[in-house]
């Protein structure tokens, strides 16, 4: 649907209730004539989220012409699987396309024909195991991955730049070809054009991959400078 303010697409965001830095980042990506419309969600339950489709429900009252949900579920074992599949299934249960974070970074590595992969987290090293198996298991190799160790969900948000940025630099002095990053809240999306012009690697950051994708799906491919090859080349 189109409206005043959104003359070519209004895009449904919906994002893990404790997180603060899927709306800002989401925000700062927003072509001309779109606007985002949020909802939050709790997690939790057997399939990501036991409200998540109530919620998906009460965001369609402002019509979006599609969903992305700024969550990537990596960290579980068999994650991306089941956020695939929730989204698959409210997709038919609201009628719009609904894309889910974990999946749409798997189609930004692929955009850039990535092979071997560079991971960057926000988890520890036990977790991280987690998140390479899973990422394997979509088809990729995993060649360095490393996480700033953030101690909760919670504080993930809170992330010192500095300590992004030393990740970063760590992942990249790897042979990967692409650097993936995981995780939601953590705030990356306003440095992606500054790190691929230091590593010389592009980046498939998650929250600019659903955003990405989102729009896509529903026909926008206006290139947006500033914020990685993926979003300005693809």
């Amino acid at each position: 649907m189109a409206d005043t303010l959104a003359t070519r697409a209004v895009i449904g965001v919906m994002t893990p209730a404790m997180n603060t830095v899927v709306q800002p980042e989401l925000e700062l990506l927003r072509p001309k004539g779109v606007t985002n419309q949020m909802q939050r969600f709790r997690l939790g339950g057997d399939a990501v989220s036991d409200d998540l489709p109530d919620e998906a429900a009460k965001l369609m009252d402002c019509a979006p012409s599609a969903i992305a949900i700024g969550l990537t579920t990596d960290a579980g074992p068999g994650g991306p699987d089941k956020l695939k599949a929730r989204c698959e299934d409210i997709a038919q249960q609201v009628g719009v396309p609904v894309i889910g974070a974990s999946q749409a970074d798997y189609v930004g590595l692929r955009a850039f024909g990535a092979t071997r992969v560079g991971i960057v987290t926000p988890f520890n090293a036990e977790v991280d195991a987690v998140v390479k198996a899973n990422t394997e298991n979509a088809g990729f190799e995993v060649v360095a991955i490393k996480g700033t160790e953030a101690p909760s969900l919670p504080a993930i948000c809170e992330t010192p730049l500095d300590d992004i940025r030393s990740v970063f630099a760590e992942v990249a002095s790897s042979d990967c070809d692409v650097i993936l990053q995981v995780g939601t809240a953590l705030p990356v999306v306003a440095m992606i054009g500054a790190l691929e012009d230091t590593h010389g690697k592009p980046i498939v950051a998650c929250n600019a991959a659903v955003y990405w994708q989102a729009l896509r799906a529903v026909g926008i491919t206006d290139p947006i400078p500033g914020f990685g090859r993926l979003l300005e080349s693809h």
